[in-house]
């Protein structure tokens, strides 16, 4: 699939808000620990296997709430952008597919693969890109909602996309559009840690008894 270069004025639209974090916001994560992904094993000291599970769901949320993720994830019709999570531009909405409306698809700005851009502006370095780029249907909206509510639904196949756990840990080790997280193109922060390391979170999360944070 190729990109669709309706304007120049689209492309720029597109990802303004996705594109940029501020200068000094890798320092500030680094002092709150909230860009390195522990390990499984840095939990094994932890006696209580409910303790444990909660303990590994609640790192996983470093990926999980991150706006990179969160964006793709709005309780509402519309994706959001950049860290702020601001509403996109230009105005698009998810459509019938989870794919935009007609005459304005995602795929008419977001090509195959992360797309860089020379010579725009010091805010755009590159436009997002995957091969299957789309929202997350709206029953697995995430926005507004605390780590222990996203948990609960992750684990409700009403709410989940119809995936047993087995699907899930699959889902989230493997998938290629969660792997973008980490792949986010030139001007985006990615998630932290590897999609393995959150691989192998997810399982021993599921593995210890699946439990969620109270909040």
């Amino acid at each position: 699939m190729k990109l669709n270069l309706l304007s120049a004025s689209i492309l720029i639209s597109a990802v303004t808000a996705a594109t940029t974090l501020p200068l000094d916001s890798h320092a500030a994560e680094d002092e709150n620990n909230n860009s390195v992904l522990q390990p499984v094993s840095a939990f094994a000291d932890i006696e209580d296997q409910e303790a444990r599970s909660t303990a590994m769901f609640k790192e996983m949320g470093k990926v999980i709430q991150h706006p990179r993720c969160m964006n793709c994830h709005p309780v509402d019709n519309h994706p959001r952008q950049g860290m702020e999570m601001k509403l996109h531009q230009p105005p698009v909405s998810r459509g019938p597919a989870n794919l935009g409306m007609a005459g304005m698809e995602c795929n008419t700005c977001h090509s195959n693969e992360n797309i860089e851009v020379v010579g725009q502006t010091e805010d755009i370095k590159s436009i997002p890109g995957n091969p299957v780029w789309h929202l997350a249907p709206v029953e697995m909206a995430w926005v507004g909602k605390s780590l222990g509510e996203i948990c609960k639904q992750i684990k409700d196949k009403k709410r989940n996309g119809g995936k047993t756990m087995d699907e899930l840990i699959h889902h989230m080790a493997e998938d290629e559009l969660v792997g973008w997280g980490w792949n986010p193109g030139k001007g985006r922060e990615p998630v932290p840690g590897t999609q393995k390391a959150f691989g192998q979170l997810f399982k021993a999360w599921v593995d210890n008894g699946a439990h969620c944070p109270a909040s």
